[in-house]
């Protein structure tokens, strides 16, 4: 067998930066090619061959880098050999390094200084080689590059413009003269080679990691261009300080290796390695045998022999030294470095990692030399780590305190005493033992996916035949290391062990609470008493995660989208062969294929050594927030002193934090906002700064001998909480696509002169009366409407819609980037919209008195609301108006006398009469009248922080527009359906299961209530009978409302083809089918609809990749992703600015600001014995719910009265035995609403005003004294009124 690795047949060389360049090179002087001859053995146990045969070429030089082009102008259009560069599309074009002087070139201009000579050394010369693993996991180091014009943090070139980063305000060195003639250094080496082969390979173990390296070498190409696209016109140019060389080492003549050298070099080196060196490094190799690894490691060494011979040899005939130039060969494999210094020559003088042509290092190693030539780097933070730090104490970071020595260089975390190091989760298996398991089905491969409210806790989806069934991973043995979005390989428990499942648990949440006893079985098998002492944070974290549970915040709308709802995964499978046994499957994970750890992770760290001598590098107005912020967590920890026991954090924090012997770093630990990953220790320089910040992190690995995942910091956000760094904060936490439209979606968009004119295919409505309403200052208006009567004496109606799809073609850069998006999201003070403004605010948008593409829906109705005809039309279309749902409102009042003559208030008014009926028969039919909590915020103009808080107020005209949007929406779901039925985009919302209505039936019945949840139409029933019930107060009828809302899932997109007709319906229209046209500005699933129905009505062809189920099927799990991320993030930015609005303080001016007190209503009681007496409340006037804490009286106070039928608590006279007060469910109560600072968080408080017996049983001896002091005062005036009438 021959393989050809010749790149030109590679299928995937559009990927490589180089890809377009190929052709470039200068006439061959020589090729020819060498063959690679392998041997294997197959299945069948008999030995094969393999060659490889490679060309290889002698004029390759010293590899290739990409310069601007500045011969050829870019087009509109973007090819893969343009590169967006601040903004703008530049032009790219290889520059070949034919022979060695053209590297000094290269090496000596990225060398030298821009300002003056006096101001900065330069330093050595340095050019690095790295290997895959430096690609892999030290990416920030690598994309590290300091800016001349600012000064010398990480953060500097890595923050959002909108915040200052602390090192900014930091004086700039050339204002120090002490900091004067000292070594700057911008970046870890002038040049990066990275070879062919760590490029490669870092390709086939993570595409992510690969992407971002390409994306490095292209944009490294144009770094001396600035925001504006033009070169610094201050004079100071950055000179590219740094440069990325692609080199061709697999087809170079010069770096090819002899495989039976290496083998023999690779054995004789791990004769001679100590054990220490063996365990220690995260990437060692320690075979004797040559393998692929082994021949790609002796290659990549090669080209570090290749580079430093290369210059030294140019250097000492140039100036008769190589001192000033170094060849740094970057790697985290021990044994490969080992191996470098034997394969060459000693060194002269031997500077570490010796030999005589290039110095092999960490990268560890390498940035701790830079920064100790220049300390104003700070690099060390973004540098990954591998290793757990041996157990230590809170004592361990006391100033003084004894440390062991540390390591070798490259042990991040001095791993040193690795026999105290206890294992604290199962080994990983290896690749072989997954692979055979995984084949004969002992294991299962999937995705894992943890709980919204726990690390330790989650599931991953497996294959069971057809269908695809959640297994269910309980435990942080089970979890054993894995991080949400993991690949894992894991192993099923006997069916006994699994759990009952949803229906035997009687949960209320419809996701299948465990239950108890299976819980305790699984801990009884899955954990033994050792592991009990270890465990024991984990355990606290999960009382801090229940704890967060109870804080107050915005109510939410419907519960959590099941796994079945959401993504069609079956959570139960049945265990006997009638079916009738239900159970969740259970397993642990046994070995990870391959890590999620590409993603940055947002939130705070935790210290015990916050340090108040050190100097505050904020400025004023941060330093503030950040003290402040300190002050809180010095009150807080006191407080939690004060009461016995500590925070969760502190306990972590205590027992992880410590110094470092360098004296320079220190491990912290840092808590993620996302609930769903661990804890993560940080190596840190910064320590006391970062407190009370919030910053991004990477998890880099997680050794078998560490509680928590270990990684390094990544970038600082901002002060924590500032209404814009907590802002970055939920977009970074629910992965909300926020950053600028790159240049080749830009280049998608029409001209700026495009002019909307007739087309061929499109009908011509500009006749037509056509308007729009919408609430005041929207500018993305999807939808627009007309009414006229028609000669016979019915009326035509017309839903019109933008047409998008006209400006968004099918599989271009724009559609993909809106498919990614999938939908606009609505923040209070911002909103993100999915496609660029040029259409979102203007050609899409159906703007007042302007000509716009529209796809319109064209019904014949009878004046009684009889459907009597259909048509799709492409149009172009004139609206006359844009109105308000306050201005359309007016017109539905407007006496008709008045409207003689008036088109718009006829249109409207026959349009409200027509949706009457609408309405009328959908209700009829068993469609739901639901609720919600949602309130508005009122802004102030400059400062857009919260001055007061609104209820939404509804207009019939609200009603008149959604019942037309839903006629459309059905309408073309009917017909999509007629024409692709298998293929069609859809939405279904599943009818609720019974056990997540039981909590809610039970307390109704406590208010003569009683709920019938069959179907639809007899929950509206009840709903409406129950407005009688409680006239006495309206409101409650609208909890019920919203209370039944939030025991249904949310409806979800769906395609077709996965489910059965039956599985379709939209309970709460009680629509038998279900789609979204009408809103293709913001949302991806109306323009997928868009293209359905065009191809249904035959005006365009269905697009190739809307034919394929699979990709359907994906297409709508991450438009349910998108669509849920957008709800939930909008909903935490209407908690942020709660939070604002009830701190008070400078933020907030005029009527809002500071501590209120509401009524509000009791939704739930805690009745379990000897649990803390409390309750959950709603405050209907800002849409608040949380749990309301008794603190005055103690779980075992004899006066307590738990009442689990009445849902109520009660406090009794000890003396009468009566109950004096009590607070029961849908009790109406008073509250305190404030804010409390708590360590990285702060966070809205209720506290009980009314009943005040129950918020403080004292007040019941203070009403008898009243009482009693009353009667004395009323009966001695009666005694001297007495004595008064007798003198007389």
């Amino acid at each position: 067998m021959t393989d050809h690795d010749d790149d030109h047949d590679d299928d995937h060389d559009h990927d490589h930066p180089m890809a377009d360049h190929h052709h470039h090179h200068p006439l061959l002087t020589s090729l020819h090619t060498l063959p690679t001859r392998r041997f294997h053995l197959t299945r069948r146990g008999k030995i094969a061959q393999s060659t490889t045969e490679r060309y290889l070429r002698d004029d390759l030089g010293f590899g290739t880098l990409l310069v601007p082009d500045s011969t050829t102008k870019s087009t509109t259009k973007s090819t893969s050999s343009d590169v967006t560069i601040a903004g703008r599309i530049v032009r790219l074009a290889p520059r070949v390094l034919g022979d060695v002087s053209s590297l000094w070139e290269v090496l000596t201009t990225r060398h030298s200084g821009d300002g003056d000579a006096d101001d900065q050394k330069a330093g050595k010369i340095r050019l690095a080689v790295v290997d895959t693993n430096i690609l892999l996991h030290h990416m920030d180091v690598l994309e590290y590059l300091r800016d001349d014009d600012v000064d010398d943090d990480i953060d500097i070139h890595r923050d959002d413009a909108t915040h200052t980063s602390p090192s900014k305000q930091r004086p700039h060195p050339r204002q120090h003269p002490r900091t004067r003639h000292r070594t700057r250094h911008h970046s870890i080496a002038n040049a990066v080679v990275i070879p062919q082969t760590a490029l490669e390979e870092c390709r086939h173990r993570s595409l992510v990691m690969y992407r971002r390296v390409v994306d490095l070498i292209r944009s490294s190409s144009g770094e001396d261009v600035n925001t504006t696209g033009e070169t610094k016109k201050n004079g100071r140019r950055n000179n590219n300080k740094r440069c990325f060389i692609v080199f061709a080492d697999v087809h170079h003549v010069d770096t090819q290796i002899d495989v039976s050298a290496t083998a023999a070099a690779a054995a004789g080196s791990e004769k001679g390695e100590s054990k220490n060196d063996k365990e220690n490094d995260a990437t060692t190799t320690t075979t004797t045998t040559i393998t692929i690894n082994d021949e790609n490691d002796a290659r990549l060494r090669k080209v570090a022999y290749y580079y430093g011979r290369a210059l030294y040899d140019f250097t000492r005939r140039r100036a008769g030294t190589n001192d000033d130039v170094e060849v740094v060969f970057l790697s985290d494999d021990a044994q490969s470095r080992k191996l470098a210094s034997g394969e060459q020559p000693p060194a002269e003088a031997d500077g570490g990692g010796g030999g005589l042509y290039y110095r092999a290092r960490s990268m560890r190693d390498h940035v701790s030399l830079l920064q100790t030539e220049d300390p104003s780097l700070n690099l060390l933070d973004l540098v990954a780590q591998f290793h757990a730090a041996a157990p230590s104490t809170a004592t361990a970071v006391v100033a003084g305190a004894r440390m062991p020595t540390e390591g070798t260089a490259e042990r991040s975390n001095d791993d040193n005493d690795d026999n105290n190091n206890a294992v604290r989760y199962p080994p990983h298996l290896s690749s072989p033992v997954l692979s055979q398991g995984l084949k004969t089905n002992r294991y299962y491969q999937g995705i894992y996916r943890s709980d919204r409210d726990s690390h330790t806790e989650g599931y991953v989806t497996i294959r069971r035949g057809e269908d695809r069934v959640a297994v269910v991973i309980r435990g942080a043995l089970d979890v054993n290391r894995a991080v949400d979005g993991d690949i894992v390989a894991i192993e099923l428990y006997s069916v006994d062990l699994w759990l009952g499942g949803a229906s035997a648990s009687g949960s209320g949440n419809g996701n299948g609470n465990d239950n108890p006893d299976k819980r305790k079985e699984m801990g009884s098998n899955t954990t033994d008493s050792g592991t009990a002492a270890r465990n024991k944070s984990i355990d606290q974290i999960g009382y801090e995660r229940q704890t967060k549970r109870d804080n107050a915040g915005i109510a939410a709308d419907t519960a959590e989208p099941s796994l079945r709802d959401a993504e069609n995964i079956a959570e139960e499978v049945a265990v006997d062969d009638e079916g009738e046994q239900l159970r969740r499957p259970t397993a642990k994970i046994v070995g990870i294929i391959r890590r999620n750890f590409h993603k940055n992770y947002c939130g705070s760290i935790c210290t015990i050594a916050v340090s108040s001598s050190s100097p505050s590098p904020l400025s004023s107005s941060a330093a503030a927030a950040a003290a402040t912020s300190n002050a809180d967590v010095t009150r807080s920890a006191t407080e939690s002193k004060k009461e016995g026991e500590m925070h969760p954090h502190d306990v972590i924090a205590a027992r992880h934090e410590r110094e470092h012997p360098d004296g320079v770093t220190s491990t912290v630990v840092f808590f993620p906002i996302d609930n769903r990953i661990p804890p993560i220790l940080l190596r840190t320089t910064q320590r006391d700064r970062l407190v009370g910040m919030r910053i991004l992190v990477s998890i880099d690995s997680w050794p078998a001998d560490s509680e928590y995942p270990l990684g390094h910091y990544v970038k600082t956000l901002g002060v924590a909480g500032t209404k814009d760094t907590e802002t970055q904060v939920l977009l970074q936490e629910f992965r909300i696509p926020c950053e600028p439209f790159p240049a080749k979606v830009l280049a998608c968009l029409p001209p700026a002169d495009y002019k909307i004119d007739l087309e061929p295919g499109r009908t011509d409505l500009r006749h037509l009366p056509v308007l729009s309403i919408d609430p005041p200052g929207c500018k993305d208006i999807d939808d627009a409407l007309h009414c006229i009567e028609l000669p016979n004496g019915n009326w035509q109606v017309g839903v019109h819609i933008a047409d998008v799809t006209h400006y968004v073609e099918a599989g271009t850069a724009i559609d993909l980037e809106a498919a990614n998006r999938s939908t606009s999201t609505y923040l209070v003070n911002k909103r993100l919209d999915m496609l660029p403004s040029l259409l979102t605010t203007d050609l899409c948008s159906l703007k007042g008195n302007v000509d716009r593409f529209a796809f319109s829906v064209l019904w014949e109705v009878t004046p009684e609301a009889e459907i009597v005809d259909v048509d799709f039309k492409k149009s172009i279309i004139h609206s006359i108006a844009a109105l308000t749902y306050q201005e359309a409102q007016a017109l539905i009042d407007k006496p008709d006398k008045d409207c003689k003559g008036d088109i718009q208030a006829g249109a409207v008014k026959r349009l409200a009469r027509l949706a009457r009926k609408f309405r009328s028969r959908r209700i009829n039919a068993g469609a739901l009248t639901l609720a919600s909590p949602e309130v508005k915020f009122v802004l102030d103009s400059e400062s857009l922080n919260p001055t007061d808080v609104q209820a939404y107020t509804l207009y019939e005209a609200n009603a008149l527009v959604e019942e037309f949007m839903l006629l459309a929406n059905v309408t073309v779901s009917k017909k999509i359906l007629r024409h692709y039925p298998t293929l069609s985009i859809l939405r279904r919302h599943p009818a609720p299961n019974r056990s997540m209505f039981d909590g809610l039936i039970q307390k109704a019945k406590t208010r003569g209530i009683t709920l019938c949840i069959d179907d639809s139409k007899k929950l509206a029933d009840s709903l409406d009978a129950a407005a009688e019930i409680t006239s006495d107060d309206p409101y409650l009828n609208q909890l019920l409302r919203i209370l039944s809302t939030r025991c249904m899932s949310p409806a979800q997109y769906f395609c077709s083809g996965e489910y059965q007709a039956k599985d379709w319906h939209h309970y709460g229209l009680a629509a038998p089918v279900y789609t979204h046209f009408t809103s293709p500005i913001r949302r991806y699933a109306d323009v997928c609809v868009h293209r359905l129905l065009a191809a249904a009505i035959g005006v365009a062809p269905l697009p190739v990749f809307l034919s394929s189920k699979s990709y359907l099927h994906d297409l709508a799990a991450n438009m349910n992703r998108r669509h849920r991320a957008a709800q939930l993030a909008g909903r935490a930015s209407v908690q942020l600015h709660t939070l604002i609005f009830f701190a008070g303080g400078d933020e907030v001016e005029g009527e809002g600001g500071g501590a209120k007190e509401e009524d509000a209503y009791v939704l739930d009681v805690e009745t379990a014995s000897m649990s803390d007496p409390s309750f959950t409340v709603m405050v209907p006037r800002y849409g608040i719910e949380g749990r309301v804490r008794l603190t005055k009286i103690a779980n075992n106070d004899e006066c307590l009265v738990r009442d689990p039928e009445k849902h109520r608590l009660g406090y009794k006279d000890i003396a009468t035995g009566k109950i004096v007060a009590s607070v029961a469910v849908f009790d109406k109560v008073r509250v305190r609403i404030w804010v409390r600072s708590t360590r990285d968080r702060k966070e809205l408080v209720l506290d009980l005003l009314e009943p005040k017996i129950m918020a403080n049983p004292q007040f019941k001896d203070d009403d008898a004294n009243t009482e009693m002091i009353a009667s004395n005062v009323t009966s001695s005036g009666k005694k001297k009124k007495k004595k008064q009438k007798t003198a007389k």
